[in-house]
């Protein structure tokens, strides 16, 4: 297993990370048996950071978590969870307030079963009312769950890279790490634009949603997934051509992501043994030689015309436009 220093903040953490995601519902059913099998999998091949965050399933991955947690020494993992993102409801979906953040910090250690998470991160920062509040009133309770023993490090997440930044420029507390999604793949690498900056801050950089939430599989992604119709017809042709090769599309992304220098570690939403073994076998073990000339033709042929395949601002709009609606 490789890894990787997160910042300046001393954790050494596993290059492939557990994305908590999953353990939600927004990527289907699983069982929960076998979910918690895939969690105490991963830290005995060496996985030894889980992220997750109470809109996941609206607390069920964190409470499954704690479930799969029970008896491992805790020494054996860091875990990061979030507050402000909620619930799937337009009208309570956010919230930045700093009541809500203090009560979200000690719901989040219940459900886990734990006494201290060792990142507590301010969920999808876009979002917030603006970023003022994110830093004077939010920040804030993070600092103090912190300095009372709840949470070791703070740190943002976000889709749109340049908010992250923001962020880190003018909060005057310590942002610790970054969290950003989808921005590392075949189609989007945004995130390593933003590389050198934080670094040259002693930011810890984690990268997450290597397939894209789904877009780069041969599945592909579900009815929700945000990406414009161009975007999903490419990756869908990209997928199409690997199907018939019989070569999983999934695996191609992951082998790049995981290839790439910059982010100290990558999070892979998992729940069940076989999506954990088949990464670390790509962490560990690379791809075979059909799959790399596979990955090389898709790059040409599909991706190599195409600049940044992203979705940025569109799920702020579909929010702020529906919000909009129901205060009408």
């Amino acid at each position: 297993m490789r890894y990787n220093s997160l910042g300046n903040t001393g954790l050494q953490v596993s290059h492939l990370a557990f994305g908590g995601a999953a353990l939600g519902t927004h990527y289907g059913s699983y069982s929960e048996e076998e979910a918690i099998a895939a969690v105490r999998q991963a830290l005995k091949q060496g996985v030894n950071y889980i992220d997750t965050a109470p809109f996941y399933g609206q607390g069920r991955s964190e409470e499954l978590l704690g479930k799969a947690l029970q008896g491992v020494p805790r020494q054996a993992y860091y875990i990061g969870t979030k507050v402000a993102r909620y619930v799937f409801e337009v009208s309570k979906m956010f919230d930045f307030s700093a009541e809500k953040t203090k009560w979200s910090i000690d719901h989040s250690l219940k459900l886990l079963g734990l006494d201290y998470v060792d990142i507590i991160q301010v969920h999808d920062i876009e979002f917030a009312p603006s970023l003022d509040v994110v830093l004077n009133e939010t920040l804030p309770v993070l600092e103090k769950a912190v300095q009372d023993g709840k949470a070791r490090f703070i740190g943002v997440t976000g889709y749109p890279v340049s908010e992250l930044k923001k962020a880190v420029e003018n909060s005057k507390i310590p942002i610790s790490t970054i969290l950003s999604y989808s921005r590392d793949t075949l189609i989007d690498s945004t995130l390593q634009e933003y590389i050198p900056f934080f670094q040259s801050k002693g930011v810890g950089v984690i990268g997450a949603a290597g397939v894209a939430m789904g877009l780069l599989t041969n599945g592909g992604p579900s009815s929700w997934h945000l990406a414009s119709n161009e975007v999903k017809e490419l990756c869908a042709a990209a997928a199409n051509y690997c199907k018939e090769r019989n070569v999983e599309l999934g695996r191609l992304a992951m082998y790049h992501t995981l290839s790439q220098h910059g982010p100290a570690m990558h999070l892979v939403g998992m729940n069940n043994q076989e999506i954990v073994q088949s990464n670390l076998d790509i962490l560990q073990n690379g791809i075979n030689d059909l799959e790399k000339q596979t990955l090389q033709e898709v790059k040409t042929r599909f991706f190599s015309k195409v600049s940044q395949c992203h979705w940025e601002g569109r799920e702020k709009h579909e929010y702020l436009q529906n919000l909009e609606a129901l205060q009408k």
